[in-house]
This record gives C-alpha cells, sequence and structure tokens, in this order.
C-alpha cells in the first residue's frame, strides 16, 4: 500500500495503481481544502482518499449534534463519492 500526495496530473500513479504487487494507492488531501481535494481525487482512476485533516474540515466542538453529524456526513459522502469517480 502506498500513501502519497494527490498528484496535480491526471492518473499520474495509474502505473502504480496497477501494479500486481501494490494492493491500494491512497491519496493525501494535502493541505487542498476537501473540495479541491475532492476535485483532484476524482480525476484519478483507482485512487483513493486518506483524507484526515480534509474529514473534519467544518467541524468544531461547538456545534449541536445534529450539526456536527450532518457536516461529518456531508463530508463522508464527498470523499466517497471523488473516491469512486475515477
Amino acid at each position: 500500500m502506498l500513501k502519497l500526495s494527490l498528484p496535480t496530473v491526471t492518473n499520474y500513479y495509474r502505473p502504480l495503481i496497477e501494479h500486481p504487487r501494490v494492493m491500494r494507492v491512497v491519496a493525501l488531501s494535502g493541505g487542498y481544502s476537501r473540495a479541491e481535494a475532492d476535485a483532484l481525487l476524482a480525476q484519478n482512476t483507482g485512487l483513493i482518499a486518506s483524507f484526515s485533516r480534509a474529514l473534519t474540515e467544518g467541524l468544531s466542538a461547538g456545534q449541536s449534534d445534529e450539526e456536527f453529524n450532518a457536516t461529518l456526513d456531508r463530508a463522508i459522502q464527498s470523499i466517497y463519492e471523488a473516491s469512486t469517480a475515477g
């Protein structure tokens, strides 16, 4: 398994993703906003997210349980969709 920065060139990691000895190639959000990271991820076939910082974007201790859960649900959904788009 390889954990790499999001590529700025579409499908740059494709040879690694297709290599028979590589189980998974996962991308870090790399300081991009979640929306930017999702957009870059969605352009790359077979690349999946490892977005811990981007996942927590918009969450705060001051939110109600409902607001917190809704924000987290939206983040999970957008990252999932980006991971499966490519």
